[in-house]
């Protein structure tokens, strides 16, 4: 059975390895010349992720790329007192099982993971789908697959040609943008930032990067007028945002112009009633993005791409009795992501100083506490921010 996969970062990698592990024929079309290294932020793996990546024999690699981030400082301007957090703490309170590494990282892993199993071909893209599976190619040439997944992120080009408008995105009211700077602006195992009414800014690196990443949430009073395709727009909507919030950050946007990497999107939900129709189905943030940096999205699609794989692994060339299974199997994990990260995504750009105050203490609490004690009153709530560790995965 031939299947081809739209996307070579996360999702698609993952994908392929458990596919071409079942006996199919993959291949693993990405528009990029290369396997994308656009800079990125550092991403969670929790549980499930981790115990596929386990599977997959890399968990080892994985970690040795952690960032090691162990320590949180907080400012809140205009006090000079800093909060300090054990982030270590704070992770263990949302999953037993935790990395934190560089999305960079990560796709790197798990493409030389698949890389000897299944076909990458890269500067090409997806133009046309037909219901018969006959598939287009920008370089002009034509091929037939039993299977097309979309893979290829929130702004899924596979997605608009076969579900074109039938997609509802919500915004989730807040923006975020992640630029590299120079390493010498950052603490080695420390996350040191700036938080105020609306807007959080934050600097920190690891062992192994030559560089920092200054990441930016911001929540304006109203939706800014946006292109995704917009650097040079972003990037002064970006400052704007963050204009007199403290000399340092001043220093952090000055990076900006001449940033070796830099990202910015919208905080936006996908919100669709199936993912598949005919041959084409979608997978990670082509379907079921609950959000950037607020829902957990890169776990979800790591779980995602192995249920999916289990399920046409079971069903063989029955790909429609596949869809059907692995969209059950996932409505429940993308309802409670979707819900924790509407949550999430005010909870962690207070729009008062009240409400910073209110986060910044409930993190120091979490710090003083004893690990098993806040573990166990998190774990009355499943579907809070626990909700990743239960779900449950498939043989």
């Amino acid at each position: 059975m031939k299947v081809l996969i739209s996307g070579a970062s996360i999702a698609g990698p993952v994908l392929a390895y458990w596919l071409a592990r079942s006996g199919f024929d993959v291949t693993v079309v990405e528009r990029a010349p290369a396997l994308r290294k656009t800079g990125g932020h550092a991403i969670d793996l929790f549980r499930p992720a981790m115990e596929i990546s386990e599977r997959m024999g890399v968990l080892e690699r994985i970690e040795a790329h952690a960032t090691g981030t162990t320590l949180l400082t907080i400012n809140r301007p205009p006090s000079t007192r800093p909060a300090h957090i054990d982030y270590v703490k704070l992770i263990a309170a949302m999953s037993d099982r935790h990395v934190e590494i560089m999305r960079d990282d990560l796709s790197q892993i798990y493409y030389d993971a698949a890389r000897d199993s299944a076909e990458f071909r890269f500067g090409d893209q997806i133009t046309d789908i037909a219901e018969d599976g006959t598939v287009r190619f920008e370089r002009g040439t034509t091929e037939r697959f039993d299977v097309i997944v979309g893979a290829d992120g929130l702004h899924s080009g596979v997605r608009q040609l076969v579900f074109g408008e039938h997609v509802q995105e919500s915004f989730l009211g807040g923006y975020l943008s992640v630029v590299s700077v120079p390493k010498a602006l950052a603490y080695q195992r420390q996350m040191a930032g700036y938080f105020a009414p609306g807007r959080i800014a934050m600097v920190y690196t690891a062992e192994h990067l030559d560089d920092a990443r200054a990441v930016f949430l911001f929540r304006p009073e109203r939706p800014l007028d946006y292109d995704h395709r917009d650097v040079a727009r972003q990037q002064r909507q970006l400052r704007s945002a963050f204009a007199d919030l403290a000399p340092e950050v001043d220093g952090w946007l000055g990076e900006v112009e001449h940033t070796p990497a830099f990202y910015f999107d919208a905080i936006t939900q996908l919100e669709m009633n199936t993912w598949s129709r005919g041959r084409v189905t979608l997978v990670g943030d082509a379907g079921y993005c609950p959000g950037p940096a607020v829902g957990g999205s890169t776990s979800l699609a790591v779980y995602g791409a192995y249920v999916l794989a289990t399920e046409m692994a079971r069903a063989g060339d029955d790909y429609a009795s596949a869809f059907a299974n692995y969209e059950r199997t996932m409505a429940a994990p993308v309802a409670g992501s979707r819900t924790l990260a509407r949550i999430n995504a005010k909870t962690l750009v207070p729009g008062s100083s009240l409400g910073v105050r209110a986060l910044v203490g409930g993190a120091r609490v979490i710090s003083l506490l004893p690990t098993g004690l806040t573990q166990s009153i998190a774990r009355l709530n499943p579907k809070g921010v626990r909700l990743y560790d239960t779900m449950p995965l498939p043989a």
